[in-house]
């Protein structure tokens, strides 16, 4: 891993940071976080800011509408950003980290030329079809299925978790197109208007109160053939870039932001006297180096797929994405954990941002594969262990 910082990454740096100073106090205020379509606004405006400045699809490749940054310079505006309190990528989420990329990846000439510049202006918002409610950690195991119908695919099913779904143009959807094979062999990677006939979205409300999953009804839902990224069933394949870019990189932004929870938490713990707890000290040095390993792990992740792409290779994540994922997903439910301790009584007020974080945290080892899909990846892929039966 090569990460040192260049004069032009510096530069890079300084830029960013100005024009940041100079945009942020533009921004109108954030709107309620129940209103789903003025979020969708709010996030797309910022994204549209991004992409005039220069700075939308930084790390993506130059080829796919990208500005081709450097590892570092992508690193560099994670941190900048996030530490400047700029907006979240928010409902653009799986477009921009996910979706994009795998469409960048596997995606025709006409497909990329299509989908990718509506995702880096902000004017079009992808959710992610592929959980079903008996198909979760078993993914391979999903029963949506597409027959072919001439120059289209007619689609009956039902998914669930689907992120964004109710304010999104487009979903990135995971379907059974060959009945007959068994689990992962018969998957299709298709694009799906959110807007076509047949298609039904009903709001999930979760734990903290916020309704950004959907489940989502398909009721012979026609997608055009030509809206399928990469062979038919072939999705499996296709679907693995897509996991590799949500596990692997999609969360290196919230390691920075953890990373400044951690510092608020320490100096409120400093300020209520509960610093001369040394049992919370030491809680917190704990987390202080796992969030600083953690942010080394997306550099390495980050370098490593920056020099597959430089020596002929696709700029996918590897199966380091997975460790990343694995002790991300564990590592903020111990801070949010920790920031209930320092709060006290304050921790059961609903309203609190920390207290809404600690609810949210309980989904992370869960979301984007399960830790138990997780460690049987690093066990089987990178430990060489035999697969379980």
């Amino acid at each position: 891993m090569d990460l040192t910082r260049t004069r032009e990454e510096e530069d890079f740096r300084r830029r960013l940071r100005d024009w940041l100073h100079r945009t942020l106090p533009t921004l109108p205020p954030k709107p309620s976080p129940a209103d789903w379509p003025a979020r969708r606004a709010y996030d797309c405006a910022w994204q549209r800011a991004l992409y005039d400045a220069g700075y939308a699809g930084l790390h993506w490749p130059a080829d796919a509408g990208g500005q081709g940054a450097t590892p570092t310079q992508h690193l560099i505006f994670l941190e900048e950003t996030e530490l400047a309190g700029a907006p979240y990528v928010g409902a653009n989420f799986v477009g921009l980290l996910h979706a994009g990329p795998t469409i960048a990846v596997e995606g025709t000439a006409t497909q990329r030329a299509r989908w990718l510049p509506p995702i880096l202006r902000g004017e079009e918002v992808w959710c992610q079809g592929f959980s079903e409610p008996e198909a979760g950690s078993d993914l391979a195991s999903l029963r949506t299925r597409a027959v072919r119908d001439g120059d289209a695919y007619v689609v009956t099913g039902s998914k669930t978790w689907t992120s964004h779904a109710e304010v999104a143009d487009w979903c990135e959807l995971l379907v059974r197109t060959d009945l007959s094979a068994p689990g992962h062999r018969g998957l299709s990677w298709l694009a799906m208007r959110m807007d076509a006939p047949g298609v039904t979205v009903r709001p999930l409300r979760t734990l903290a109160g916020s309704t950004e999953f959907a489940e989502v009804f398909l009721d012979e839902v026609r997608v055009p053939v030509a809206q399928r990224v990469g062979a038919e069933n072939d999705g499996w394949r296709v679907t693995m870039v897509t996991l590799s870019f949500e596990r692997g990189t999609a969360f290196a932004g919230e390691v920075v932001a953890c990373r400044r929870t951690l510092a608020l938490l320490a100096r409120a713990a400093q300020e209520n006297g509960q610093w001369e707890d040394a049992a919370l000290r030491r809680r917190l040095g704990r987390l202080n180096a796992e969030f600083t390993a953690l942010w080394r792990l997306a550099q390495w992740n980050a370098s490593e797929a920056a020099h597959a792409l430089r020596t002929g290779g696709r700029g996918v994540p590897g199966v380091g994405a997975s460790v990343f994922k694995l002790r991300y997903s564990h590592a903020r439910q111990d801070l949010y954990d920790a920031a209930a301790e320092a709060l006290g009584p304050l921790s059961l007020d609903a309203g609190h941002e920390w207290t809404l974080e600690r609810l949210s945290s309980l989904s992370y080892t869960i979301a984007a594969g399960t830790s138990q899909i997780q460690q049987n990846i690093i066990a089987e892929r990178i430990l060489g262990l035999p697969r379980g039966r």
